[in-house]
């Protein structure tokens, strides 16, 4: 390849947040890495995201000791990528909880997807040493399911496909507050080579029904307050959408998906330029929309090799 990915070079440490975002919920966020949640029920804890390694994984659990010595018991992934769930075993949870589709995705692309993420993340994966192997869940649902952590009631939710097909958003009723994994970026970019740019809009808005409270969204900042909620919904469906209509109008023209890139620069740079992960996420992004405009529903599964093949149409 002519030039690495973008997220190859980026190795500085992000400094990590860990926000209140109702009673006894918190947002652990680290300036546009993957973030985690955190539930405490009556008498147990449920953790919303894995994180990639264990050693990431540790840091959550230092900062969910910090506010309560309440046993983790519950593991909550909302999809199935590897920076988000290959830090489970750190957890020592007795239930680790997916959708039936994101557990299918495991089956299907979990390794490759790992092998691809690994290539392209060498600081997410330090410590990859103790990575066990592919994270499997212990119970699965299909619509919706609720897990009481005592009295406190927890709604898992399959609300649509988005940034996969695989999409968890996690509700807790007492507070009014959801845990959205990728579907909800704040000055974040989506990460869209497994995503459903048809489908994503339709998901946002039907989260935006729920006129939530506070919303800790997959990257960047927790969002507190209605106006923060919804200024992020609007953000992040400008993101696809324009991503989306961009590359499409290339594709459908028989334009190469190097013009497609082009054309998705000059409407996307002005707008999300300064996003955490724009750069890495956009030859990903142009790729799938570029699939998804030729009715590829289903999007292709990412390798090493692949990310490699496409990374050199764009750039020859």
């Amino acid at each position: 390849m002519s030039r690495a990915f973008a997220s190859a070079g980026d190795l500085a440490e992000k400094q990590v947040s860990f926000t209140e975002v109702g009673p006894g919920l918190y947002a652990f966020t680290a300036e546009g890495d993957p973030n985690s949640g955190v539930i405490i029920g009556d008498d147990s804890v449920m953790i919303v995201e894995a994180q990639a390694t264990p050693r990431l994984a540790r840091k959550v659990i230092d900062c969910v000791r910090q506010v309560t010595d309440k046993p983790i018991t519950h593991l909550a992934l909302t999809h199935y990528h590897a920076v988000r769930v290959l830090g489970a075993a750190a957890y020592g949870a007795d239930q680790i909880l997916m959708s039936e589709p994101a557990r299918a995705m495991v089956v299907e692309r979990g390794q490759e997807d790992w092998e691809s993420e690994f290539a392209r993340f060498p600081r997410l994966f330090e410590g990859h040493e103790e990575i066990p192997g592919l994270t499997w869940p212990t119970t699965t649902f299909s619509g919706r399911m609720s897990v009481y952590l005592g009295q406190r009631r927890v709604d898992l939710m399959q609300l649509g496909r988005a940034h996969t097909a695989g999409d968890m958003a996690i509700y807790v009723p007492d507070a009014n507050v959801m845990f959205t994994g990728d579907i909800v970026e704040y000055h974040s970019a989506c990460y869209c080579g497994d995503g459903h740019f048809h489908d994503w809009p339709g998901t946002l808005e039907a989260i935006r029904r729920w006129d939530l409270d506070a919303i800790a969204p997959g990257r960047g900042d927790a969002l507190i307050g209605r106006d923060k909620v919804n200024a992020a919904l609007d953000s992040t469906g400008d993101f696809v959408t324009s991503t989306y209509r961009s590359v499409a109008k290339v594709a459908l023209g028989g334009g190469s998906l190097k013009e497609a890139m082009a054309a998705c620069r000059e409407v996307c740079d002005p707008k999300f330029g300064d996003y955490a992960i724009y750069e890495h996420c956009l030859p990903f992004n142009v790729a799938r929309a570029y699939d998804e405009a030729r009715d590829i529903d289903t999007p292709r599964i990412w390798t090493a090799a692949r990310d490699a093949e496409m990374w050199e149409a764009l750039q020859g």
